[in-house]
């Protein structure tokens, strides 16, 4: 017979909150993962009745839940993170004895529709990389080497904005930078990113010598705002989207589309996909192989122009 004690968590309110806690603290995910899982689970508590206690939810209470998030025109995406929150939820509560059953391995996810990842061609992220000379919207040198470096290496926004000093080698060439999981990974940047970033750090130092006395770096994140304190991943967004916007290119891009090149770049000249997997901290290598399908579906436009039986007119 299962025993709790009454110190343990009983209703859904309280397991949720411990359940959060658990993959904050222990599991380590990211503060965005933990707040979209703490928004799924106000779902269930408004959905359903947040005292009502977690071992008396049944496999049709779960159904419901899900059916209230489409009648509502939650996205496949949306309602699929939804299902994995409950289920780690339940997982988490069967493991540790708060549950006889976990109903919610039934809950079947919903089928997505398949989307590719969002890049660049070799001239548009060229183009938007040269943008901050060429506009001086923010701060040039700053911005420049951004760019450089997001394409130069892959990392995800956050992992930049977060990179400090002393993740660098002396010659600045590569980077430690901690990814999902807390799991640390080495990033490469080539000369024209290590060459921005220099200019960069040159031009940070004279705006604001009083951080920068005997050498040494107060501030330890690398890139900072024009306040000179660090640069946050919204202001990242910010600055990509104002040279990515009308004002720039004119082509609107998120800093993740950076990402998304420099992987289907990398595989379209061949590299190995283990060793893109590993430069993109992918956990998975299923995540990887997307970009394996964009660069097919890129090789496929360019037969279809290229091909002289295509069916265009001379």
């Amino acid at each position: 017979m299962l025993t709790v004690s009454s110190n343990s968590p009983v209703s859904i309110e309280e397991c949720c909150a411990e359940y959060l806690l658990y993959i904050k603290s222990v599991r380590g995910l990211s503060e965005n993962t933990v707040k979209g899982y703490g928004e799924d689970f106000k779902h269930l508590m408004q959905i359903l009745t947040p005292q009502k206690p977690l071992k008396d939810l049944t496999l049709e209470d779960l159904r419901g839940c899900v059916g209230s998030l489409s009648r509502r025109k939650y996205g496949t995406v949306s309602i699929n993170r939804f299902i994995a929150a409950v289920r780690g939820l339940f997982a988490y509560c069967k493991k540790f004895g708060y549950i006889k059953s976990n109903v919610s391995l039934e809950l079947k996810t919903l089928k997505a529709p398949k989307h590719l990842p969002r890049f660049m061609t070799a001239t548009e992220v060229d183009a938007l990389c040269i943008e901050p000379e060429k506009e001086p919207l923010l701060w040039q040198s700053r911005d420049r080497a951004l760019f450089e470096m997001l394409y130069s290496s892959g990392c995800r926004v956050g992992e930049l904005a977060n990179l400090k000093f002393g993740d660098f080698s002396p010659d600045f060439k590569t980077a430690v930078v901690t990814g999902k999981g807390k799991k640390d990974r080495r990033v490469y940047f080539e000369k024209d990113a290590v060459s921005s970033l220099l200019a960069y750090l040159a031009e940070r130092k004279s705006r604001f010598p009083e951080r920068e006395k005997n050498g040494g770096n107060p501030v330890e994140e690398v890139f900072l705002n024009q306040k000179g304190t660090p640069l946050s991943e919204h202001g990242i967004w910010y600055i990509v989207s104002r040279y990515s916007g009308v004002e720039g290119t004119n082509r609107h891009v998120s800093p993740h589309a950076f990402r998304h090149t420099f992987a289907t770049a990398m595989l379209a000249a061949g590299a190995d996909i283990r060793a893109v997997q590993e430069m993109l901290g992918h956990s998975s290598i299923s995540t990887t192989q997307r970009y394996t399908h964009v660069t097919t579906e890129r090789l496929k436009e360019v037969y279809k122009q290229a091909f002289p039986h295509s069916g265009k007119q001379d």
